[in-house]
Order: C-alpha cells, then sequence, then structure tokens
C-alpha cells in the first residue's frame, strides 16, 4: 500500500470520528494531539502564535492553499490533503455547495 493510500485512509478515519467532513483545522488538531503537543510547542514549530493555531483549529481563521502547504511540508507530509481541505474550508464558509478534488500536476 503507497504512502498516499495510508493517508487517504487516515482522513477517512478521521472524518468517521468527527461524524463528517474534516477540516484543516481539524486535522491540525488532531495532529498536534496524536503527538501529544501543546498548542504552544505546535504553533511554534508552524511557525504561527497560539492564538493563530487555536483559530485555525476551532475553525475562526482559515488558512491558504500556500499556507497550507508550508504546514504540510513542516509536518513531514505530502501537501495534497492540507491544500484540498484549505480549498474546501474556503468553499464551505462562503456557502458554495461544491467539493474539492485535485491531483498534481505533470
Amino acid at each position: 500500500m503507497s504512502i498516499k493510500k495510508k493517508k487517504s485512509d487516515a482522513v477517512k478515519f478521521l472524518e468517521k470520528l468527527s461524524g463528517g467532513p474534516l477540516s484543516l483545522g481539524q486535522l491540525i488538531e488532531s495532529m498536534r494531539q496524536a503527538e501529544n503537543m501543546p498548542q504552544t510547542k505546535f504553533a511554534e514549530k508552524l511557525g504561527i502564535s497560539k492564538s493563530h493555531l487555536c483559530d485555525i483549529e476551532k475553525g475562526r481563521k482559515s488558512v491558504s492553499a500556500a499556507k497550507a502547504a508550508e504546514f504540510a511540508k513542516i509536518l513531514g507530509f505530502s501537501n495534497h490533503q492540507f491544500v484540498r481541505l484549505a480549498l474546501q474550508d474556503e468553499l464551505n464558509r462562503s456557502g458554495i455547495a461544491l467539493k474539492i478534488n485535485i491531483e498534481q500536476a505533470s
């Protein structure tokens, strides 16, 4: 099984736990909790303030696709899911009933 497939399964698992579509903030919060890391340390790792991280985790602040890709790189993950979730969050906030599906550019 490829790494990409495992991560996709992980996202599906988190969506099942959360009872609906996963947001980027929920993904980041889940990763932080899995590492048993306080918000202060995780925010420092991402290069943002603790309050900004809290706002992202709680869905009060959005993350640009570029920043999502940066977070993925810092955390050692493919940017695919991070960017997809950031874009989906933006559509959801705007009330646009579309689903984002992205693929790697060649």
